[in-house]
C-alpha cells in the first residue's frame, strides 16, 4: 500500500494567482475611486463654507436646522456602519445566512436616513427655503442631495449584493464586492461626520 501525493498542477495554481491578482487589482482602483470622492465632496464643503453666509435675507440654519432631526439621522447612519461591520465578521466565518441578515439590518437602517433626508428637504421646500432661494440653500442641497444619492446607491448596491449572496453564497469574488461595499459604506460615516460637524453644528448652536 502506498501513500498519494495530491498536488496542485502548474495550471490551477495560475488559476488561482490570476484571480487573487484579480481582486487585488479591483480593491486597489476601488481606493482610487473613494479619494476621487472624497475630493469631490471636499469641493462641495468648501463651496458651501464660502456660500454659507449668502442667506439673500432668507432663512439660514438657525431657523431651518433642528437638533432632534440631524441627531436622530447621525445614530441611524453610525448604528448602519455598525450593522455592516458585524454582516463582516459574518463574511470573514462564512455564515452566509448571518450575513444576509446583518445586511438586511443595515439596508433598514440606511432606509431610515434616505427617508428622514427626503422629508427635510420637502419641509424645507414647501416653507419656500428651496435650492432656488439663496446661495447657501443652493450649496447646502447641492452638498446633502449629493451625499443622499451616494447613500442611494449604497442601499441598490446592498440589494444586488445580497442576491448573490443569497444565489451564490461567499465565494471569493462575492466576499471581494462585499468587502468594497464595506469600504464605500464605512467613507459614506466619515463624510457625514465631516457635514454635520461644518453644515449643521455651526447652524445649530
Amino acid at each position: 500500500m502506498t501513500d498519494a501525493v495530491i498536488t496542485a498542477g502548474p495550471g490551477e495554481e495560475t488559476e488561482a494567482e490570476e484571480a487573487e491578482r484579480a481582486i487585488d487589482e479591483k480593491a486597489y482602483g476601488f481606493w482610487i475611486y473613494l479619494m476621487s470622492d472624497a475630493i469631490i465632496f471636499a469641493l462641495l464643503l468648501a463651496t458651501f463654507v464660502v456660500m454659507s453666509h449668502n442667506t439673500a435675507d432668507g432663512p439660514g440654519g438657525h431657523t431651518l436646522f433642528r437638533l432632534p432631526r440631524t441627531f436622530a439621522q447621525t445614530m441611524l447612519l453610525l448604528a448602519s456602519s455598525t450593522t455592516f461591520g458585524f454582516a463582516s465578521v459574518a463574511i470573514a466565518a462564512g455564515q452566509r445566512w448571518r450575513t444576509l441578515a446583518w445586511l438586511s439590518v443595515t439596508f433598514l437602517l440606511g432606509l431610515g436616513f434616505v427617508a428622514m433626508e427626503i422629508s427635510e428637504f420637502y419641509g424645507m421646500a414647501v416653507a419656500g427655503a428651496g435650492p432656488w432661494r439663496s446661495g447657501f440653500l443652493s450649496a447646502f442641497f447641492t452638498l446633502v442631495g449629493t451625499y443622499g444619492t451616494h447613500v442611494s446607491v449604497g442601499l441598490v448596491w446592498i440589494v444586488l449584493l445580497g442576491c448573490e449572496v443569497a444565489l451564490r453564497g461567499l465565494n471569493p469574488f462575492v466576499a471581494s464586492r462585499l468587502c468594497r461595499l464595506g469600504l464605500f459604506w464605512h467613507f459614506l460615516d466619515i463624510v457625514w461626520i465631516s457635514i454635520f460637524s461644518v453644515v449643521y453644528l455651526p447652524g445649530i448652536l
